[in-house]
């Protein structure tokens, strides 16, 4: 794979530019790792003087999803959970729902839920509720969402719970929401808490050691800087998260969404068990059914049509259990049947079976729309011009 430079120079032009301080990819194929490292883990402070390395420690933020589907999984596979059984059994909160008559309108007018929620629903978003972007003050259940906050997982199901669905069970995608309550239901099921459950059913079978909702005062020494997404009047990068931040202290709220910390070594243990049919390092984690529910697209034509982040959003994917579906190759970048997802800070992952290919990039920016694209774009044609060698 002579053509592997390329993807340190595509790093490179992101920190020296200035975007970030440091950037990392790490691809594994046909049992070999390749790692490109730039930068360091931030622009000021003792972490500059900090290379980035397969194990910083960066906030995944939506790259948790994938995992909290596989935890929920290992219930399944036990009997404890069913994917089409209703989840008011252990979540009252989400029993005998309403359903708002206008998507857009009163939180008051609304009809009965023509079905109880599943947990097949909550691992592929077609729950009912989720992201509602609108401006402050146009869309009242937008509003009414955005309230809920992050207390701890029983308070937030009991104030989530209180408001209607969007849409009905079934009926559409929407992003975010039910990624949380997969949590909150993994929590009740088990008995102890969502990131005690994750611990003991992904993370420690997985040798998973640096992934959790918190980090430790040994590992804070490793943990990258996150930036926002927009620099300050004179044009420098502005922190979002130091490493003695939000993620310092024990979390409040385990968000299934987005609140994990990991590594890139940490990631990998998790994507190559997938790739390997559900075993890591001859241990089985999950069962070869599992992995492959998982990872195939389960949204309907007419799911599709109606959801999405922007029209034609899934002319070319699906969502499996709380991941994305490759279902139609349009650019020089990942086969039909890829998997994986990316995360707010820039984190991405993607399984190419066709290949036998992971592909893992991390840095620590926020949200950069069209640029982010782009960067991806222009990181998966590198990526795969290069392993066409």
């Amino acid at each position: 794979m002579r053509r592997l430079v390329r993807v340190r120079e595509l790093l490179d032009r992101q920190v020296g530019s200035g975007l970030v301080p440091g950037a990392m990819v790490v691809l594994a194929r046909r049992g070999a790792r390749h790692v490109e490292a730039v930068g360091t883990l931030a622009f000021e402070g003792a972490g500059s003087a900090v290379p980035m390395a397969p194990d910083t420690i960066v906030r995944m933020a939506s790259m948790t999803k994938p995992v909290v589907a596989a935890c929920a999984m290992t219930l399944v596979e036990d009997c404890t959970l069913r994917l089409d059984d209703p989840v008011d059994e252990l979540l009252p909160e989400l029993a005998d729902m309403r359903v708002l008559a206008d998507p857009e309108g009163p939180l008051a007018d609304t009809v009965p839920a023509a079905r109880p929620i599943t947990l097949r629903d909550l691992l592929t978003f077609t729950l009912g509720t989720g992201m509602v972007v609108a401006e402050p003050g146009t869309v009242p259940i937008a509003d009414a969402l955005d309230t809920i906050g992050e207390p701890d997982l029983d308070e937030w199901v009991r104030r989530l719970g209180a408001l209607p669905l969007v849409h009905q069970p079934g009926a559409r995608w929407m992003y975010e929401t039910g990624a949380d309550v997969t949590g909150a239901l993994i929590a009740r099921a088990t008995g102890v808490s969502f990131g005690a459950a994750l611990r003991e059913r992904i993370c420690e079978p997985l040798g998973m050691k640096d992934t959790g909702f918190s980090v430790d005062g040994a590992g804070l020494a490793r943990f990258a800087t996150a930036y926002e997404r927009d620099p300050g009047p004179a044009g420098a990068a502005v922190v979002a998260d130091p490493p003695d931040g939000s993620f310092s202290r024990p979390a409040v709220f385990e968000g299934g969404g987005g609140g994990l910390v990991s590594t890139a070594e940490d990631y990998l243990s998790f994507a190559s068990a997938l790739l390997a049919g559900g075993t890591h390092r001859g241990e089985r984690v999950l069962s070869r059914l599992s992995t492959s529910l998982l990872t195939t697209d389960h949204l309907t034509p007419a799911q599709k049509a109606v959801s999405g982040f922007w029209p034609g959003y899934f002319d070319n994917r699906g969502w499996g259990f709380g991941m994305s579906v490759v279902t139609r190759r349009t650019h020089l970048g990942p086969s039909v049947g890829s998997y994986g997802w990316s995360g707010f800070y820039g984190t991405a992952w993607y399984n190419d079976p066709a290949e036998d290919l992971t592909a893992i990039v991390v840095l620590q920016r926020a949200h950069l729309g069209d640029q982010r694209l782009r960067m991806w774009n222009d990181f998966w044609t590198t990526v795969y011009q290069a392993i066409d060698d």
